[in-house]
């Protein structure tokens, strides 16, 4: 039963991809030994990189169709048992997370894995995400406190949701069962707390309540309940009519979406300019960011000057991608630093089955350009994103299983 949230009482005063096809593969800061051994040797596998671009239509991201996509709201594949409301806070500040991206990464060989997905949630605090780099540090804590958060939900071919025949992309596609009431101001978690007032209005947190309430749901509370009495509507319509309201407030309150899209590695054969010419590296069209250029004056020690050197090397050749994806066992991250690295033992063991986790894609900076954040000292900022995730990909009883994030920051300040 959701819980009522009396705004009202309390008056105002609270505090202010395309899908990928998968087959089954038989220092504290310092990395291992033999992670050292195989640093020449890095991600020889080959790499699925993804792109952006706009929606082909309004509806081409809907669950049913299993998009791969970044911003906007997700694209939930159990639309019934999300995440708690403990694991979908920031373990820091303990606000609501951000939705950042969902890569729709089916592994054929196993009949549970027939559809499945991997979520990356965020916060949006740049200081949640430096106090992060301590906590990733810690091994096995009883109770991470992390501000990046990932997911993984997989079902049979044959589930209660979803067709078993291919989704046919003509707009008749339809989910089996409707999915759990949604937040009216994220759009992204369950909306466990009702609104008072309208006993319609949903929300996953007190803050989204109060956020939602202040940009114009109070007037509106207050012409659903009036419009609701005089007509004597049905339940169902008042619903309707809020649902109506509803999706234009929320829509303000999101970031641009996009569409995943996948290329091999290998059909970019443009080789990258020689030298110290980065003028092809992280901005679309050739613009350069200042910011990133005098990175390499920020580095301290030849061995990351090197690594971010065969970094943009290695990235010139699709500057514009902004994720790399390879699940295979020897699969390696890029990373653009040689410090901030994780050794075998900082990757946590699955919380599920207790078996090792491995890379199986990372998230890179060109995405924060896509989402148009900006330049500024407390903006999102981060070298890379590296998910980890159960090798066997196990089963558990629960929809969404929390899986791990490595994040590697530009500033050697940031790195524990």
């Amino acid at each position: 039963m959701p819980q009522i949230l009396d705004l009202e009482a309390e008056g105002d005063s609270l505090d202010d991809f395309s899908s990928l096809q998968i087959e089954e593969q038989d220092q504290e800061q310092e990395p291992d030994d033999d992670d050292e051994e195989d640093e020449d040797e890095e991600e020889q596998e080959p790499v699925t990189l993804g792109f952006v671009e706009k929606p082909k239509g309004p509806h081409s991201l809907l669950r049913q169709l299993f998009p791969s996509k970044a911003g906007g709201v997700p694209a939930w594949l159990d639309p019934l048992d999300l995440p708690s409301e403990k694991s979908r806070v920031c373990g820091i500040c303990g606000d609501p997370l951000q939705f950042v991206l969902q890569v729709y990464a089916p592994i054929a060989e196993k009949e549970s894995t027939f559809h499945r997905t991997i979520f990356v949630f965020m916060c949006p605090s740049m200081a949640c995400l430096l106090q992060d780099q301590h906590e990733q540090w810690k091994r096995a804590p009883d109770k991470p406190a992390r501000s990046v958060k990932v997911f993984r939900c997989q079902l049979y071919h044959s589930n209660p949701f979803y067709s078993s025949d291919p989704p046919r992309h003509d707009g008749t596609d339809k989910p089996s069962t409707v999915g759990a009431a949604l937040c009216c101001w994220c759009g992204t978690w369950k909306g466990d707390k009702v609104c008072s007032s309208c006993k319609s209005a949903r929300y996953c947190s007190e803050k989204h309540q109060m956020m939602h309430w202040r940009s114009g749901h109070k007037a509106d509370c207050q012409r659903i309940c009036i419009s609701s009495q005089s007509s004597n509507s049905s339940t169902y319509g008042s619903r309707t009519k809020l649902e109506e309201i509803e999706k234009a407030v929320a829509n303000k309150a999101l970031g641009p979406e996009y569409e995943i899209i996948s290329e091999d590695e290998d059909s970019f054969n443009v080789e990258a300019s020689e030298g110290n010419d980065y003028s092809n590296s992280v901005v679309s069209n050739g613009r350069l960011d200042e910011s990133m250029k005098s990175l390499l004056d920020t580095f301290e020690g030849n061995d990351d000057q090197k690594c971010w050197a065969s970094f943009q090397e290695r990235i010139a050749k699709a500057p514009e991608q902004v994720m790399r994806y390879c699940r295979d066992a020897n699969a390696k991250p890029l990373w653009p630093m040689s410090s901030g690295r994780p050794s075998k033992a900082d990757i946590p063991k699955c919380n599920h089955c207790d078996g090792p986790r491995h890379f199986e894609f990372q998230i890179l900076p060109q995405l924060l350009y896509y989402f148009g954040v900006k330049n500024d000292p407390d903006s999102l900022d981060w070298a890379t994103i590296v998910i980890y995730t159960c090798t066997a990909s196990c089963e558990a009883r629960m929809g969404y299983k929390e899986e791990f994030a490595w994040v590697q920051l530009y500033s050697p300040a940031g790195i524990a």
